[in-house]
Formats: structure tokens, C-alpha cells, sequence
């Protein structure tokens, strides 16, 4: 199938860096952005702007009529997964491919439930730097999406056709033949990078050079590690070596979106991180200290206003 239509939910940092490199080699209508109403309208008030380039987006609400999507990307944060899988009906046809570019591990099985497992392909981002402020984005590194089926060794139709878009669109990817040692290599990156950057109000700089900080991240990710044994994963010293090199190239000015959902006193996703390691530990009878202390670091932070302020859902 050739993939003509593009379906993109969520209009955060991942959502206009990577939108608007497909604006510029796609024709305007067949991209589309699934948003409220009330978003739309502050969209186009404010306008949105990647690297102080104007975006220019089609906007569509979740219950506008419209052709489905030959590709659907979901792009929210975690604690807008449920709304956004209401929100993407319209646009989910028997030929869709979904590609879930959320963190964690589990947001695939969750979409999978609503549409069916085979319309899904496992899928990471990773690599990019982006930093967003209000309306505008700024990164130096716009990183990769990398996808592929959940079963190990198979490439299949779907992800052939998704390669050959992203080749068409000059769209930076990776395909990955080993998707769920992938995503948990990611899960471990975020585990260390994404709540030590936030513990310590500082910024990837902080976690590039030795000392306390890059300690902590490092003892976090490997604790993921010693948890993926028991799952049948099998992470190794040798996965937190690459996932290292990924983090070395990334501006050291830059941060991470719980760094800054942290600055701007926003709900984190600190249950999707340290939450679940914790959950596994339990789960298999296993010590995780250091993420025990991120995660109570991070929940202390977040008390004065969790439950005070809605996140943005679709943002």
C-alpha cells in the first residue's frame, strides 16, 4: 500500500518537529492534525512555530468527517492516550497503519485493544532535542523514529510501506527487526535521563559529564536492566553503552519533557517511568532503590500543584 494520508494526534514537541518536516513534502490537505476545537482555535490565533519557522497545518476536530488515514501517528503524552483513542475514530480505516510514538512500554497494547494488534507497528523516537516553550519549538537534532512488527525477525507489508514513505518524504527512521528490546532499551533511557534532568533541574549537560548526576541515571538504567532479565528481555551493559552514545549527542543545552513539564509545575510522566519499575519490582521480588528516590523526589515536587492543574491531554 502506498501511504498518501497522514493522520498525526498530538501537537507537543514530537508532534511539530515531526509534522513540520512532512509539511514541507506533503501537499497541505493530506496531512491532518486531530485537535479540539478550543486547540485548533489557539493554533491558528497564535500559530505554532518550529526552529522560528511558521507552521502551516491542517487542523481537523476529532468529529469532522474525512477520509481515514493510510498512516495515523499518536503523539500525546501518556495521560492522553485514552481521550486520544476516541479522538482518532474517523481516521482509523481496515488498511490504517498505527505508529504510537509514546514513551514507555505499553501504549501499543493499549491502542491495539481499541483497533486491532494488526494495524499497530512498535515504535521509539529517539535522538531529538526539542525543546518547547509556549508555542514555539526549538531543537538541533531531530532524531529518528524507529518502528517494525512486535514479532522478532519479521519485516512485513506494513513496514515496507511505512519505509518506503519515510524514504519518499526524506523522513529520518530506523527499522528495527528486535522492536520490544528496542522500546525497553528507550524505557531505560527515560528511566535514567528523562527523571534525573528533572531531579536535578538541569538540562542533558548535566548528565554528559561525570559526577553525581550521570551517577544516579546510570544506577536508574540499570535497574531496567536487571528487571528486563527477569522479563525475558535480556538488556545488557552493552544496550546501556549505545543508549549512552545516543544521549551524548544531544545538545547539552537541551531538556527532557518531564524537565519541563517539571519548570512549567505540570503533571510528569513519573508513573510511566519510575512508576512501572517499581511495579516490576514488585512483580519479580527485585531491589530498584534509585528509582524509588526519583520517584519520591519527583512526587514531592509535583505536590504542590498535582491535581491542581489539567494537563493538555492532546498537547
Amino acid at each position: 500500500m502506498e501511504i498518501k494520508k497522514v493522520s498525526i494526534i498530538g501537537l507537543g514537541a514530537l508532534g511539530i518537529l515531526f509534522g513540520h518536516h512532512l509539511s514541507k513534502k506533503m501537499p497541505k490537505a493530506n496531512l491532518r492534525f486531530i485537535a479540539d476545537r478550543e486547540r485548533i482555535e489557539r493554533y491558528e490565533n497564535d500559530h505554532v512555530y518550529c526552529n522560528g519557522e511558521r507552521c502551516d497545518f491542517t487542523y481537523l476536530t476529532p468529529d469532522e468527517k474525512c477520509e481515514p488515514a493510510d498512516l495515523l501517528i499518536f503523539m500525546v503524552k501518556y495521560d492522553g492516550l485514552k481521550d486520544a483513542i476516541e479522538a482518532v475514530k474517523n481516521h482509523v480505516g481496515e488498511q490504517t497503519i498505527i505508529l504510537s510514538a509514546l514513551n514507555g512500554i505499553t501504549s501499543e497494547a493499549v491502542i491495539g485493544e481499541a483497533y486491532g494488534d494488526e494495524k499497530i507497528l512498535y515504535c521509539v523516537a529517539q535522538g531529538m532535542d526539542a525543546v518547547k516553550v509556549g508555542n514555539q519549538l526549538t531543537y538541533d537534532h531531530m532524531g529518528i523514529l524507529c518502528f517494525g512488527e512486535q514479532e522478532p525477525g519479521l519485516i512485513s507489508e506494513n513496514v515496507k510501506s511505512v519505509a518506503a514513505f519515510f524514504e519518499k518524504t526524506a523522513f529520518p527512521y530506523e527499522v528495527d527487526s528486535n522492536m520490544v528490546k528496542r522500546q525497553w532499551g528507550k524505557f531505560m533511557l527515560n528511566v535514567g535521563v528523562n527523571q534525573t534532568v528533572a531531579v536535578y533541574e538541569s538540562n542533558y549537560g548535566k548528565i554528559q559529564r561525570e559526577g553525581r548526576a550521570r551517577e544516579t541515571m546510570i544506577a536508574a538504567m540499570r535497574e531496567v536492566i536487571a528487571l528486563s532479565e527477569r522479563a525475558g528481555i535480556d538488556l545488557t551493559e552493552a544496550d546501556l553503552a549505545y543508549w549512552l552514545s545516543v544521549l551524548a549527542t544531544l545538545s547539552p543545552d537541551g531538556k527532557p519533557s518531564m524537565a519541563q513539564d517539571v519548570e512549567a509545575k505540570r503533571p510528569s510522566e513519573v508513573d510511566l517511568f519510575s512508576g512501572t519499575v517499581l511495579k516490576l519490582a514488585d512483580k519479580y521480588g527485585i531491589s530498584t532503590p534509585i528509582n524509588k528516590e526519583l520517584y519520591d523526589r519527583i512526587k514531592l515536587i509535583e505536590s504542590p500543584y498535582k491535581g491542581g492543574l489539567t494537563p493538555s491531554a492532546l498537547n
